[in-house]
């Protein structure tokens, strides 16, 4: 009678015990090839991120995400309401590139992109190694009582985890409101900005909570791309994976004995060690299989490496491979729904760069006032618009005027000379328009007008014009 595998890990997550108690990971200090290409792309996304709201190009904060004004900057783009749906297919675009990179390459955004991983592995986790040691070290001081060497160890790391998160805060404030009114408000100092203030102490209590405590159960519980890859993964994605066909093989593992030969015996090249589950960031073994905590992280690849050097067994028992390389051994193949998603992804990149390349700085908007029926000035019809201009370069535009296109009629300001739009900003105000009542074609007109500034023409807008129904 066949043996059935043994499942039951999939029923608990690696971070709750059996009681349902929250189970401390205390993983081993990485170490390796894969580690260090990932310590150094950490670093240098580190510096991106922290830098991106106080880079400008052109005048415009390169990345800027203001909600409660309404204004976004990507790539040092600006989006404003008007804008939303480009912001949108911004978005969409990110969602399909992740989709995509989901599909080949399994959840190695996670490993190696996301800043919830940088900031814990590469910032939070090497400040722990250092004030605490490494897991054999850290396990006895969570066991040991409280004493002076403890209750110092954890007040230093605790006090450095605080100011790091404040900084994280900062740094998330100034993609929020500017980093501009940022270093504005800390120039001012925090009474004139207390509301500001709290926002800021807050967000610091968020981050020092998921770094200090919360920790990889964001990635497991919180996160909602983890469950993403579950409908994302097939056969042909590439993860991180335990080659089992090589590791188990007829006898499956077994402790290292140095004076056997494991290829006559028929055991497998995993001996067994427990190294790969030590040192991952989530507690879970690899060598169940893709499972849902795993981010990719390649810190099992890296110990396991070492560990075959160390016995004399080849590399890459546990290594970027797809399910189908490892049990078939299948070479990767570029596969109908990658292609499908990789068209989607190129369409909407298209499309997004042509609305870009089309969309104009200067947007200007004439309606109707509400409310607010045509006037009779003896044969003149007039009619009250307000107006709206929006300058979304960085430019200031000045000696804003309108005139009418194709119709004749009069177009009047109401109390504005040389109208100005500041950059980056918006002007609004009144206007009339009277036009022969004998000049409209019916109760119902579209009239052109055309926005200068000085003498050079910068846009072209349309808006209705009321007239009576009979022009007896």
């Amino acid at each position: 009678m066949a043996v059935l595998p043994d499942e039951s890990f999939r029923d608990s997550i690696a971070t709750i015990d059996e009681e349902g108690n929250r189970k401390y990971i205390f993983p081993k200090k990485p170490s390796g090839k894969f580690y260090d290409y990932r310590k150094w792309l950490s670093y240098f996304l580190l510096i991106i991120l922290v830098a991106n709201p106080f880079i400008k190009i052109n005048g415009n904060q390169f990345m800027m995400f203001n909600v409660l004004e309404r204004r976004f900057n990507i790539f040092s783009f600006p989006f404003w309401p008007q804008d939303f749906y480009l912001f949108v297919l911004f978005m969409i675009v990110g969602v399909v590139f992740v989709i995509l990179f989901t599909v080949i390459f399994g959840r190695i955004f996670c490993g190696w992109i996301c800043p919830q991983t940088i900031f814990l592995e590469m910032v939070f986790r090497r400040i722990e190694y250092w004030i605490e040691g490494d897991r054999g070290a850290q396990i006895r001081l969570d066991k040991q009582e409280w004493n002076a060497d403890k209750i110092r160890k954890k007040v230093a790391k605790w006090f450095i985890f605080l100011l790091i998160s404040f900084f994280i805060a900062n740094v998330f404030l100034a993609y929020l409101i500017g980093s501009d009114v940022l270093l504005h408000m800390i120039e001012d100092g925090p009474k004139g900005h207390l509301s500001t203030l709290i926002s800021l102490l807050i967000f610091t209590g968020v981050f020092y909570f998921v770094f200090a405590w919360f920790r990889e159960q964001v990635c497991i519980i919180a996160c909602p791309y983890g469950r993403l890859q579950g409908v994302l993964l097939d056969n042909k994605s590439i993860n991180v994976a335990y080659d089992f066909v090589r590791g188990e093989k007829e006898k499956g593992r077994a402790k290292f004995n140095k004076q056997e030969d494991r290829a006559t015996t028929g055991k497998g090249d995993c001996i067994d060690c427990k190294q790969c589950v030590h040192v991952c960031p989530t507690g879970i073994d690899i060598r169940n299989g893709t499972q849902l905590e795993c981010i990719n992280c390649t810190a099992c690849i890296d110990e396991c490496d070492t560990i075959m050097e160390s016995v004399g067994l080849p590399k890459g028992l546990i290594r970027y491979a797809s399910e189908d390389e490892i049990e078939k051994n299948e070479k990767f193949k570029f596969t109908t729904r990658m292609k499908g998603y990789s068209a989607v992804l190129f369409i909407l990149i298209g499309i997004l760069s042509g609305l870009l390349f089309l969309r104009a700085e200067i947007e200007t908007s004439i309606l109707r006032l509400p409310g607010q029926l045509f006037q009779h000035k003896g044969n003149n019809i007039s009619n009250v618009y307000t107006f709206k201009i929006i300058n979304k370069s960085n430019n200031e535009i000045k000696d804003v005027h309108f005139k009418l296109k194709d119709i004749k009629g009069t177009l009047n300001v109401v109390g504005k000379q040389n109208l100005v739009v500041p950059r980056q900003g918006m002007s609004s105000g009144t206007l009339f328009i009277e036009i022969n009542k004998y000049l409209l074609e019916s109760d119902k007109t579209k009239v052109e007008i055309e926005v200068y500034e000085g003498n050079e023409l910068i846009q072209t807008t349309v808006t209705n014009f009321l007239g009576p129904r009979s022009f007896d």
